[in-house]
């Protein structure tokens, strides 16, 4: 959301000229609000890349950016913007799924739309990021106009654009960075970086009115386990991350092990076989269980499973749907033995994690569980009963939204747009050489000193400021202006 180096820019002038924005009746908005939020219903479909995508393909939702560097307009200035003539775009291509949104500034969200690489996931047994990059590259042009055409809207209508800058894999990065860039370029749009984990984070806020800073976040995915302590936007104290690999990967591999459908994705496939299983059949050990901080590992729980599976000789190259009763049953009782003590580990540190966070925010009455991992019913109920006991309240995006898209980059755009956080419009015509900042190891807030371990064996080589050390090191910048 913000770039290594802080550049103040002009304000901008596109922000007013938006008073009156109609909808065709064939495309309607969506409105999130508290009173509603549980009887939400998904209604975006996604395509597959292995055949060109439809028109028919794509539907509406909503839409959440950001910016790669920060430019400060004060605070005066913004404040006077109607956030009902704000419009922001947002581009996601992190990982393995090309999404775009349009969100307006109150929160309405206009279109999304995704354009999913399940086939190819199947195809590789998880993603593969050339792969992966070829896919977004044939459908992001497709996919941003759709999401302009659902919200009936021209990129003239636009206030800014908003883009996934990092954390993700650098290939797949660049594909929605140059088209963002070019979009704004094209129509002179300011253009807003957005953090992935913060977006995940932050589009909470969208569902829940009443969630405001300070909060708690467990943010859970394929590549990330993150526990973090919100104190205001852009301002965050990581409480515990994922020391070698997350739970979504470990969802995925056991998936992939146990002959499971990957199209839908390890998560999904994995719960559904669960419920068939005995969570108590096989002895798997809780990781981590002596190390009293709140980081996570599912390398060793990884391994378990796959001692597990060959014990039982069990052939993931068979479809569970072509298995017998018995290897039915073997494959059902692993996957929920698996789940139930992957989950364990989750309530274990969020348990330490509210605690910590009690000490140094002690008004906090929110924790949020977002990411993709947290669409999982069992994930929920269980760490809804650590929250309650702990006398918080939960809130979890629906199912749409905690997976990666569109919306979730708009809304944290919106959000630090507001203050003036956003970059000025890049050239029209950008070199084709031109070096993107893209951020594939961005970490999101500061460490607490208490949540160290020795066990971590995360790599900092090449990693990037943490978003909460560039937003400090601005808004110090600023104070020293302006004495």
């Amino acid at each position: 959301m913000v770039g290594l180096f802080l550049t103040r820019s002009p304000a901008i002038s596109r922000l007013n000229i938006f008073p009156g924005i109609y909808f065709l009746a064939t495309s309607p908005t969506l409105r999130l609000q508290k009173h509603r939020k549980h009887q939400l219903k998904t209604k975006t479909q996604t395509f597959s890349l292995t055949s060109p995508p439809s028109s028919s393909s794509f539907h509406t939702s909503r839409f959440y950016s950001t910016a790669t560097r920060v430019s400060s307009l004060p605070k005066m200035e913004t404040s006077k913007f109607d956030d009902n003539n704000l419009v922001v775009l947002g581009i996601e291509t992190s990982c393995d799924d090309t999404a775009a949104a349009v969100v307006r500034g109150n929160g309405e969200i206009l279109s999304q739309v995704i354009s999913s690489q399940a086939d190819l996931l199947a195809q590789y047994g998880g993603v593969a990021p050339k792969q992966a990059e070829e896919a977004h590259s044939r459908v992001i042009d497709k996919v941003v106009q759709e999401a302009l055409d659902r919200a009936n809207l021209t990129e003239k209508d636009l206030s800014a654009v908003a883009v996934t800058i990092g954390p993700g894999l650098s290939l797949c990065l660049r594909v929605g960075v140059r088209k963002a860039r070019k979009v704004a370029g094209s129509f002179n749009l300011p253009i807003v970086g957005v953090h992935h984990m913060e977006a995940h984070a932050l589009v909470a806020r969208l569902v829940e009115q009443e969630l405001s800073f300070p909060f708690m976040a467990l943010l859970i995915s394929g590549g990330h386990n993150i526990i973090v302590l919100a104190h205001e936007l852009g301002q965050y104290t990581q409480l515990g991350t994922t020391v070698d690999d997350a739970i979504g990967e470990a969802f995925d591999k056991t998936a992939k092990w146990l002959g499971l459908d990957m199209r839908r994705s390890g998560g999904p496939a994995v719960e559904e076989l669960a419920l068939e299983g005995d969570a108590n059949s096989v002895k798997f050990n809780v990781p981590m269980k002596h190390h009293k901080d709140c980081n996570f590992s599912y390398a060793g729980l990884k391994t378990q499973v796959r001692l597990a599976i060959e014990a039982k000789e069990i052939d993931g190259k068979c479809p569970v749907s072509s298995a017998t009763n018995e290897d039915r049953r073997n494959r059902a009782d692993i996957a929920a033995s698996f789940q139930r003590v992957a989950v364990l580990h989750l309530e274990e540190k969020c348990e330490r994690a509210i605690d910590w966070a009690l000490k140094l925010e002690p008004c906090i009455k929110h924790m949020v569980v977002s990411g993709g991992v947290a669409s999982n019913q069992y994930v929920r109920l269980r760490l809804d009963n650590i929250v309650e006991n702990k006398n918080l309240k939960l809130v979890c995006p629906p199912p749409s939204l905690c997976t990666d898209n569109g919306v979730m980059v708009a809304w944290t755009g919106l959000e630090h747009f507001r203050v003036g956080r956003y970059d000025p419009p890049p050239p029209a015509n950008e070199p084709d050489d031109y070096v993107f900042d893209l951020r594939p190891r961005w970490p999101l807030g500061e460490e607490y000193a208490e949540g160290r371990s020795e066990a971590r064996s995360l790599r900092t080589a090449r990693m990037h400021p943490s978003l909460t050390s560039i937003i400090r090191a601005d808004s110090l910048l600023q104070q020293q202006t302006q004495m």
